[in-house]
């Protein structure tokens, strides 16, 4: 197993400097973020500008990764594959493709994304809809060499009532999206407000979780009291505020680290585990950003044999 770091909580660096702090603070690899420029949203960023990598950018890419002896682990795309509106899904679908590409060019082994959801539709409505059009994407990145992994975010700020935006949150989705060719990018943090015992879900999908993803959460029961499981309907504006819970680097939250990471050794898991950094306690500066980072690092460092 190593540990590695999504490279998403630092928009304005790049992937240069990134690579060398990572390098420094003691990670082995990088989840690479590769959204196009137009982004916007908190949380991604354009590390890699897949749309445009060529000959060069590879070169200039594995000699960075020489110098600092990282490994890239994945590359992080994780958008609507079931977007409603077609156009933006098919912005989303090429530039996907993309990725898978540039993954093919840096010998990456995977791609992330996420299913995602038409929030119009019913979920068996839109499994039927990603039956149609994920094959597809699946195909394309095999042929390739490269697996496309689906993160079990539930992404509820992408339904107007905060319920799953992204049909991949239960182990019981998971088993449909597997008979699709798609791997998980296990992540415990969702499982933990959803009220799904994360460890639990290691053992029976082990041959699928290829890769994870190591982000706390803070839960507030009294909170989830008043406003039920899927949070407040008073948002104020932020489509993620649910009032009763928040994510936290590793070490500060109620997931059980080390618990969990005995469990993946048990399951025979040889991947990567990847801090994926959505603390607002540290976040709004690169620096709190970095000092988050060294705190996840601390928690993990002693868990994971490199």
């Amino acid at each position: 197993m190593k540990l590695g770091m999504l490279t998403a909580c630092l928009p304005s660096w790049s992937l240069d400097r990134i690579a060398h702090w990572a390098r420094e603070t003691g990670y082995d690899c990088l989840e690479v973020a590769v959204w196009p420029e137009t982004g916007g949203r908190d949380f991604e960023a354009s590390h890699l500008d897949v749309a445009r990598f060529g000959s060069a950018e590879t070169e200039a890419t594995r000699t960075l990764l020489d110098r600092t002896g990282l490994e890239i682990s994945a590359l992080a795309y994780y958008e609507n594959n079931l977007h409603p509106h077609p156009g933006r899904r098919a912005e989303i679908r090429a530039h996907l493709k993309n990725a898978v590409d540039t993954a093919q060019r840096l010998q990456v082994p995977h791609v992330g994304t996420f299913i995602g959801r038409d929030p119009a539709l019913s979920i068996p409505e839109n499994q039927r809809e990603a039956e149609r059009v994920l094959p597809e994407l699946v195909e394309y990145a095999g042929e390739r060499d490269v697996r496309l992994i689906i993160e079990n975010c539930v992404m509820e700020g992408w339904h107007p009532d905060g319920y799953p935006g992204n049909i991949a949150y239960s182990p019981e989705l998971w088993e449909w999206m597997f008979s699709l060719g798609l791997y998980l990018n296990w992540d415990p943090s969702h499982l933990m407000w959803l009220g799904i015992d994360p460890v639990t879900t290691i053992a029976p999908y082990a041959d699928h979780i290829v890769h994870t993803q190591a982000k706390d959460i803070e839960l507030d029961p009294a909170a989830r009291n008043r406003y039920g499981i899927f949070g407040t309907t008073d948002k104020k504006g932020d489509p993620w505020a649910t009032g009763w819970w928040r994510y936290r680097v590793p070490g500060r939250g109620q997931v059980d680290w080390t618990a969990t990471v005995d469990r993946l050794y048990e399951a025979g898991f040889t991947g990567t585990l990847s801090v994926e950094h959505e603390d607002p306690l540290w976040g709004g500066t690169p620096e709190k950003v970095c000092a988050g980072l060294k705190i996840a690092h601390s928690a993990l460092r002693p868990l994971v044999i490199s």
